[in-house]
């Protein structure tokens, strides 16, 4: 395919953050998917845009913006929208990492609308994803900076050469004080729980992601989120993005599905959940607790089962695989039971067909999938919005990178929503359950300013 894109590798190494707030910081459509601070591997993708796509399940429509010209497309997801948008888009290889596509997110009920179950209006796009019009990538492995941009502008690299970087980054500011109130309150949350463990009894589910969200209203600049938030909880898939009027700032640890530009499929589920300890002893001692929990690794075995339900019907026969069952991985805040499921899609499948079998992801949901996400909307009583969906890129020439959106916060003008929540089965302990919320959500409340003992 003709390339639609032009590239130039930089004279010298930039750090990502100073590059975003100098270049990208004030672009109402902008994005920046994060390796971490210091990240010695992988990629780091940030820049801005004037196309847009955004989903309404509500209406079951997808507003497409080419700068500032909208087209409203009737009866239509999201999914309808990429397959369309990448199958005509030119491949612009060059750069080897990300063809420029799509940066953006998949909100929940996004999946609940193609998998025909009920789900409740979010504040929230559904759907929104921004076509890169400037780009930097980040290798951080090679230590290099390439700038990418459509080969339409008037100027090519301009604004680059319009911009001193600085070398050094301002610190970081603090939060001011904030207050969040919970959609369920820990005896609320803890009596659906229960209900949860009936529909468990009663064999409608066997496994339950029962979620809740926390709202803290102010105004709050995502920018300083976000760099207060990736310090405090470093991870390999952070965020930013900006779509007009919302922001999702994120520091998730978990990988919904990566896809090869040739069809190999990589999904890393998370389920089990311990904190980290206060000694090396303690925190040893947690990580074993959570690799030996009967309860634990049932829920991850079930998620596991799911998600090679769901790659299995993109999948070429044979290839689906489980090279990794529960691994632990340690974060600032957390230890995670993780499984990797692998496959290679089937002649004839595309990576947004891939992409919407498995969506939302099973880690997520429960199991059985339909049925669980069906018992959960009439639980949670409420939307889930952006959480729970997920964010990154869909490439031209194929390639895909979505993170959960967990360990995050969605910003508008009115506040800031955090989603938290874990996996319930007949083994769970209510106690227990509410404090991981708690926990899962701790880090992402104190980049907004509220306090540990507001936290529940």
């Amino acid at each position: 395919m003709e390339s639609s894109s032009r590239f130039r590798r930089l004279a010298a190494w930039v750090d990502p953050e100073i590059a975003f707030r100098t270049l990208f910081a004030d672009s109402p459509r902008s994005f920046w998917l994060d390796s971490g601070v210091d990240a010695s591997a992988g990629f780091s993708y940030l820049g801005d845009a004037t196309d847009l796509l955004v989903a309404s399940v509500a209406d079951a429509s997808v507003t497409s913006w080419a700068g500032s010209d909208a087209t409203v497309t009737a009866d239509a997801t999201i999914f309808d929208a990429l397959r369309r948008s990448l199958a005509d888009a030119p491949e612009s290889a060059q750069a080897g990492h990300f063809a420029p596509g799509w940066v953006g997110w998949l909100g929940y009920e996004a999946g609940a609308q193609t998998t025909a179950t009920p789900s409740h209006p979010s504040r929230y796009p559904d759907a929104a994803f921004l076509r890169p019009a400037r780009m930097l990538i980040f290798d951080h492995g090679a230590g290099t900076v390439t700038a990418v941009e459509g080969s339409d502008r008037d100027s090519a690299f301009g604004w680059l050469s319009a911009v001193d970087l600085p070398t050094t980054t301002s610190p970081v500011s603090a939060a001011d004080s904030a207050t969040a109130t919970w959609r369920h309150d820990a005896s609320a949350y803890g009596a659906l729980i229960e209900q949860a463990q009936e529909e468990i009894r009663d064999g409608n589910a066997y496994q339950l992601c029962l979620t809740n969200e926390v709202r803290v209203p102010g105004a709050f600049d995502p920018v300083e989120v976000y760099r207060r938030l990736r310090r405090a909880s470093p991870s390999h898939h952070g965020g930013l993005i900006r779509v007009d009027g919302t922001a999702l700032v994120s520091a998730s640890p978990e990988q919904f599905l990566r896809i090869t530009p040739d069809g190999a499929v990589t999904t890393k589920p998370i389920k089990g959940t311990r904190p980290r300890g206060s000694t090396p002893e303690h925190d040893d001692a947690l990580r074993t607790e959570l690799l030996a929990s009967d309860k634990e690794r049932a829920e991850n075995l079930m998620i596991v089962d799911l998600m090679r339900n769901d790659l299995g019907r993109v999948a070429a026969g044979g290839s689906v695989a489980v090279p990794t069952l529960l691994a632990v991985e340690s974060y600032a805040q957390v230890h995670q039971l993780v499984s990797t499921v692998t496959a290679r899609l089937a002649p004839g499948v595309s990576a947004v067909d891939a992409v919407q079998s498995a969506f939302p992801a099973g880690s997520m949901t429960g199991a059985p999938k339909v049925s669980a996400m069906t018992i959960l909307d009439r639980l949670e009583s409420g939307p889930r919005g952006v959480y729970s969906g997920a964010f990154g890129f869909l490439g031209a020439d194929g390639a895909v990178d979505l993170a959960m959106v967990i360990r995050s916060i969605v910003i508008d003008a009115g506040g800031a929503s955090v989603g938290t929540g874990g996996g319930i089965t007949a083994l769970s302990v209510v106690e227990d359950e509410i404090e991981e919320t708690r926990v899962k959500a701790a880090a992402s409340l104190a980049a907004l300013g509220v306090r540990q003992e507001q936290l529940g």
